[in-house]
């Protein structure tokens, strides 16, 4: 088959881009490294998955067959790692029978995220087995059907340490402790009351981990806190979040990636630098649960079908910067059509303060906030608050 399009990952981003251009007739071509498409959720195996995008409320297995369902007019090849992209669509796949070029005139980099691992994360003490990363923890309980731990803890409290909670109570671990060096969980509340009077896991902020103990496997951890120093004894860590965009292709090919969401930069038509790539989900910052990423799979798809039809407007556009407290804001660059801009950021901290929009040094857009990290924030320019302007920039102070 000659694809019209190419999907570079099978999970809700990608399949559902990928649904978007089966559905309009486009050959599709889905290129999944995994045995299995679907992604994560295929080893998420409690309630919360599908309600945005298919209005159900599921198991994350069921959602990840459904996903795969919706697609099925796309050709999906598994076991397909992409180790290089070439400008203007190509791209060069290493698969079972060897490597093969392919190429496309729209192609979606929609890979996700990964955990960043124990090395990056420099945690002291011994090197003992059992640190593993949440991924890893629910495709081992899910998968392979392990019970790896009695009494690991989970270290991190975003909302995939929870779900991480839900997989250990599936499996009849039983967790000795959640740990959060800020002062409050990550995830929105009452996620720490379910964990400590629900599921019976004690949840700790304000503690960093001072040193892993144990020589064959971990036996305990040692964290200081408000209570001051203390020894938690365990068989296991959970690694979980301090996710990065899976972007080392765009990284070491040609594609521009933006230092602060060390994800591909766009434009409002989820284009990359390179105008024949697209990239969508968790691909683009770190991290957003799956239904937000299927949506803006749907979204990239449809702007991949008017890129193929010729009917994108052209030009580098508008850049856009972020300013103050703000991590990042995303898109990176706008080209005004007849549609309201939409923006994402997020904050480096908890704050409340004055979000602005500036276009060209002037305010157009001001509103004070108040904000925690990992939340997203969301504005809407009218385009005329842009039309010929040379610069926007984004400012939380």
């Amino acid at each position: 088959m000659k694809p019209d399009a190419i999907i570079v990952g099978a999970g809700p981003a990608g399949l559902s881009a990928a649904r978007v251009l089966a559905l309009a007739g486009r050959r599709v071509l889905v290129l999944e490294r995994n045995p299995e498409p679907g992604g994560l959720p295929r080893f998420a195996a409690h309630l919360g998955w599908g309600m945005l995008d298919f209005h159900r409320l599921w198991l994350g297995p069921r959602y990840a067959r459904a996903l795969v369902e919706a697609a099925s007019a796309a050709e999906i090849r598994t076991h397909a790692s992409v180790i290089a992209l070439h400008p203007g669509g190509g791209l060069e796949v290493s698969l079972p029978g060897g490597r093969e070029r392919f190429s496309a005139g729209a192609v979606l980099l929609a890979a996700g995220i990964r955990e960043m691992p124990r090395a990056a994360r420099l945690l002291p003490g011994t090197r003992p087995w059992g640190v593993i990363s949440t991924g890893a923890f629910q495709e081992m309980v899910h998968a392979g059907g392990m019970r790896p731990f009695r009494r690991p803890v989970v270290l991190g409290t975003e909302l995939v340490a929870f779900s991480a909670l839900l997989t250990a109570r599936h499996a009849g671990i039983r967790p000795a402790a959640m740990i959060e060096e800020a002062d409050r969980i990550t995830a929105r509340r009452p996620g720490d009351w379910i964990a400590r009077h629900v599921l019976g896991v004690p949840v700790f902020t304000g503690t960093r981990l001072l040193g892993i103990e144990g020589k064959q496997r971990v036996e305990a951890i040692r964290v200081a806190g408000p209570r001051g120093e203390q020894r938690i004894e365990c068989d296991g860590i959970v690694l979980s979040g301090r996710f990065v965009p899976e972007a080392a292709l765009a990284r070491n090919g040609h594609l521009v990636v933006d230092p602060a969401t060390q994800g591909p930069a766009i434009d409002n038509h989820f284009r990359c630098s390179d105008p024949a790539f697209f990239a969508a989900g968790n691909m683009l910052r770190a991290v957003e649960h799956s239904g937000a990423a299927a949506l803006e799979g749907r979204t990239a798809g449809l702007a991949m079908l008017k890129a193929l039809e010729g009917r994108l407007p052209a030009g580098n556009g508008i850049p856009v910067e972020a300013a103050g407290e703000l991590r990042y804001v995303f898109p990176q660059r706008l080209l005004p059509g007849d549609a309201l801009l939409r923006l994402q950021a997020r904050s480096a901290r908890a704050i409340r303060g004055m979000l602005r929009v500036m276009v060209d040094g002037r305010t157009v857009q001001s509103r004070e906030i108040r904000v925690l990290p990992e939340r997203r924030i969301t504005l809407r320019l009218p385009p005329d608050l842009v039309r010929g302007a040379g610069s926007v920039r984004v400012e939380l102070s």
